[in-house]
């Protein structure tokens, strides 16, 4: 195929195993290659049994972040641009050719003018304004909301059918690559006329899009079923691919339980999973199955501080707590090789990545200095206390984060041992929702955000976007302000490599692993590929069942 993806290719054919055989651990580092064997020719029909991990909670694409949904949304549309999951370079799909001005104010795309949406009606220039109207303005009326794609948004132009102007208030560089995202994924003007809550689980069949794919039925919570469009004929021009897509039909189960999700993959009940955990990666390996670990490229898989919490505004407490967590055990303990040690705010894989390890160092000797000299004390039951309180800080497991549970729980005992209680709660909490927004309620939060441009660091950090630190800093949202609005590409790096020196210097997070996407396929399943950060691809899958 055209685009090979990142992945662990699968040793030589085993015996299939039972879905109740034993787990097992290994630590693999994924490996760059094509197909698991020469496979010959596509075949054309078939349907794919996908399994998928959570169910989708909305397809409004501005909210497409949570993988589940994105990997709907990637599938049902198509966007003005192609971001090349291996050169990150931005290349044509529905926008043929584009310009952009010197301090990338506005932009100018040249439009195919053969795209439909899937209920026939043209995707025009004035389909494409009403898409990048709503995703850069929101629409409050509907609950739709802004796209943390898009940044400094102020209007856009209809110059005629096939070609449309964008304008910003302020530089946005950053607007080119958000065209190529899930996020920007391209529905019909009447989709768009809907509100949040109809663009979400329950509603999946009247998502008007562009892509190969429609979803034509849905059982809500559990099954979800997309059809090839006939009539696709717009792939990307780099595609070696072009036309319909391969499948006929995508059967897509939601499969909650890791178990039942390899145990069907083994047992050729199922022939394409999504969140194959750690512990079961040799499992499927050494059962003759292909293996998958994308990198996402974005913010990594980290402990925000919420330094707004009383116990963490001193910064010796949060420097104490980065020096008293060992990331290097959280991998070797609980995850592979696909799940490299972090060593800055950003993935090594992100663009503009910046080394900030001397910053991130294990070091309980210095943690328990640091504490000391901020005045908390061990107390007899050895967790530390001052002027009569605990230092005792809470954090909620996050359910799409990769062995969170598990995770939080191995960084309480480290803290414990230099003298910080972390108290591991369950997100399945009635009070959940509500608890993650206050930081006297959870202090620290788990979480990461992919996406292959350097305003990735501005959507998981800055005020008016995430905010995973509930942040009321406002140099932190100067030098992230500065990423998303410097027009110089060089410029704009060092912007990106200075918010990574701040939130090092500031001990405000605690990077754990670079995260990856880690998907299980049967060996008859070809041309299985990711967009650029790790989303499934399903346009040039086929099937070689004999």
């Amino acid at each position: 195929m055209s685009r090979p993806a990142s992945r662990i290719v699968a040793g030589a054919a085993a015996v299939l195993v039972a879905a109740a055989s034993l787990t097992a651990c290994a630590s693999q580092q994924p490996a760059t290659g094509g197909s698991t064997a020469a496979a010959g020719d596509p075949v054309t029909g078939g349907e794919l049994t996908y399994l998928e991990h959570q169910t989708y909670t909305n397809l409004y694409p501005p909210q497409a972040g949570f993988y589940p949904n994105g990997g709907l949304v990637n599938n049902i549309t198509a966007r003005l641009t192609w971001q090349n999951p291996e050169t990150l370079e931005i290349e044509p799909w529905v926008a043929t050719e584009w310009t952009v001005n010197d301090d990338a104010t506005e932009y100018t795309f040249e439009l195919r003018d053969d795209v439909t949406f899937s209920d026939g009606t043209p995707l025009d220039a004035a389909a494409v304004a009403k898409n990048f109207d709503t995703y850069g303005l929101g629409n409050q009326a509907l609950g739709l909301t802004v796209s943390e794609a898009i940044n400094n948004y102020a209007s856009s132009e209809v110059v005629d059918g096939d070609t449309v102007t964008f304008r910003f208030a302020a530089p946005a560089p950053g607007f080119l690559q958000a065209t190529s995202t899930i996020n920007s994924g391209l529905l019909s003007p009447a989709t768009l006329d809907r509100s949040l809550e109809e663009l979400g689980a329950g509603n999946a069949t009247d998502i008007v899009g562009s892509g190969p794919f429609v979803i034509t039925d849905e059982k809500l919570g559990t099954e979800l079923t997309l059809e090839a469009r006939d009539d696709y004929d717009w792939a990307p021009p780099s595609f070696e691919h072009q036309g319909r897509a391969y499948l006929d039909q995508i059967h897509l189960i939601v499969t909650p339980e890791d178990s039942v999700r390899i145990g069907s993959l083994l047992a050729g009940q199922a022939d394409y999973i999504r969140y194959v955990q750690a512990f079961d990666e040799a499992r499927v390996e050494s059962s003759g199955f292909d293996l998958y670990a994308p990198q996402t490229r974005g913010v990594n898989n980290a402990l925000s501080l919420r330094f707004t919490n009383p116990l963490l505004s001193d910064i010796k407490v949060r420097q104490a707590l980065v020096a008293g967590v060992d990331s290097q055990e959280v991998v070797d303990t609980i995850f592979t090789g696909n799940y490299p040690r972090a060593t800055s705010a950003l993935s090594s894989s992100a663009l503009g990545y910046k080394d900030e390890s001397e910053y991130y160092e294990y070091d309980p000797d210095r943690a328990e200095e640091l504490l000391d000299d901020a005045g908390w004390e061990p107390a007899a039951d050895g967790i530390r206390e001052k002027d009569g309180q605990r230092l005792s800080l809470d954090v909620y497991e996050a359910k799409p984060q990769p062995l969170s549970k598990q995770t939080l729980e191995l960084v309480s005992q480290q803290l414990k041992k230099i003298g910080v209680e972390l108290n591991v709660k369950s997100a399945d909490a009635g009070s959940y929702v509500e608890d993650i927004k206050d930081p006297l309620k959870t202090p620290l939060y788990h979480s990461m955000v992919g996406r292959a441009d350097l305003d990735v660091i501005k959507s998981q950090y800055y005020t008016k976007n995430r905010n995973t630190l509930l942040s009321d800093d406002a140099e932190l949202d100067r030098l992230l302000e500065a990423v998303a609005s410097t027009p110089d590409p060089d410029e704009r790096i060092a912007a990106s490599q200075a918010v990574q020196d701040y939130l090092a210097e500031q001990a405000y997070v605690i990077p754990l692993f670079e995260e990856p996407q880690v998907y299980g396929a049967a060996p008859y399943v070809h041309g299985v590929e990711f967009e650029s950060v790790a989303r499934p691809l399903f346009y040039d899958v086929w099937l070689d069942k004999k």
